[in-house]
Parts: C-alpha cells; structure tokens; sequence
C-alpha cells in the first residue's frame, strides 16, 4: 500500500485528509510542523507529501520542500496552502512542489491529484507544467501552445483547460469542474461549461483535426491525445 505523510498543523484538516487519504488506500503518517516532517521523511519512504504552506515553528512548508530537494528527495510534493494567488503557486513549483491545491478543497479532488502525481513520478522542476500530445500548458508563464502555436485564452479558459490538464486520462464531470473554476457548487448552470468548452475547444483547434477535450455523454469531458 502506498504510504504518504501529512504535514498540517490544524488538527481538524489534518484528521479529514488522513481520514480521506485511508480510506482511498494510502497509509498515513502525519506530522504538524516543519521539524517533524524532516524527521519523518529521515526515517521513512513515502510515495508522497502532503505539505501545508503555513506552518508552526522554524520552519513553514517551502522551507522544509527547499530542505528536500537540495537532500535530493524527489517525493512528489502537494503543497496545500490558503495563499491563492498566481505568485504564490508559482513559488511553491518553483521551490520543487509538484502541485499546489488551495484551501478550501474538496476530498476527493485532493486524492484525485495525489493519484495524478504518483503516476507522474517526476518533480516539477524538470517540467513545470503539463504536456498532452500536441498540446502544451506552461504553470510558470501561463502560455498554452498547441502544436508550436501560442495560443490566447481568457483567464477561465486558463483555468479550465489546466484543470482538465491537470486531471488527463481522468473524466471530470460538469459540476466538478463548475466548482473548481467558479467555485462554487450549482447543478443549475453547469451547460455554462458546455459553452466555454466549445469556445476553448475552438481556439486549441480550429480545424477540429487534433482534438485533445473529448465528451463523454451524460457525464463530462476527458483530456487525452487522440489517436
């Protein structure tokens, strides 16, 4: 069973993810400062960290990913913090975190990416962002390139498309990606995505030749190079 270590102060948050992360078949260990974590990842292997930005002590979050990386430990790193804005999650990649969820979460995003980076298995640092066929998104410059073309899209668009990215070979549903970009949760709106979909489809392929956003009926869309 795959074995990974929550580093979360608050006690409530740190008890949910552990509670979530068990029962999608993960071992947990758990650690609520920076001091702690280093400890646990001296004497222990894990497939994976699950790292709050904000932490008690000497030592916050990247302070103990800094330590990692420059010891050469390559455990994907989910950083978790409340701190959402675009220099912020830049910082966290660039200081060797492999994804960056902000708070507040859901549980079952939050085990969905930690999947996502098990089977990545690589630290950003080598690629900060996401490749699928053609089609390249950069977390760092926010650029999309389809095919060597630079592509143009409006801050939703972004998000959309790095969300889907984010999730590839996944089949995201409607509400999920709903309550991801505008988040907040509605079974309303959701034909909303329809539309921003198809005008996202249209500027990553005008042609419809290459198309990496594929429908799946009744439930939502899928990210994957076509064949």
């Amino acid at each position: 069973m795959p074995i990974v270590l929550v580093v979360e102060d608050d006690e409530e948050t740190r008890d949910a993810i552990a509670l979530a992360l068990t029962d999608s078949g993960y071992i947990v260990h758990t650690a609520d400062t920076g001091d702690k974590a280093l400890a646990h990842t001296i004497a222990h292997t894990y497939d994976a960290l699950v790292l709050d930005r904000l932490l008690p002590g000497t030592m916050e979050g990247l302070d103990v990913l800094t330590a990692l990386r420059r010891a050469g430990n390559a455990t994907p790193v989910m950083i978790l913090s409340a701190l959402s804005a675009v220099d912020e999650r830049v910082k966290g990649l660039r200081a060797g975190g492999d994804d960056y969820l902000v708070k507040p979460f859901e549980s079952i995003e939050l085990t969905a990416r930690l999947e996502a980076l098990r089977r990545r298995g690589k630290p950003p640092l080598e690629m900060p962002g996401y490749s699928i066929g053609g089609l390249k998104l950069d977390l760092v410059s926010r650029t999309v390139t389809h095919s060597g073309r630079e592509i143009e899209l409006l801050p939703r668009e972004y998000r959309i498309l790095e969300y889907l990215m984010r999730h590839a070979g996944q089949v995201i549903k409607r509400t999920m990606l709903f309550e991801a970009v505008w988040q907040y949760s509605t079974e309303d709106r959701t034909n909303v995505i329809d539309v921003h979909i198809s005008r996202l489809r249209r500027k990553l392929d005008p042609t419809g030749s290459t198309p990496v956003i594929h429908t799946v009926r009744g439930t939502g869309y899928v990210v994957h190079a076509s064949h």
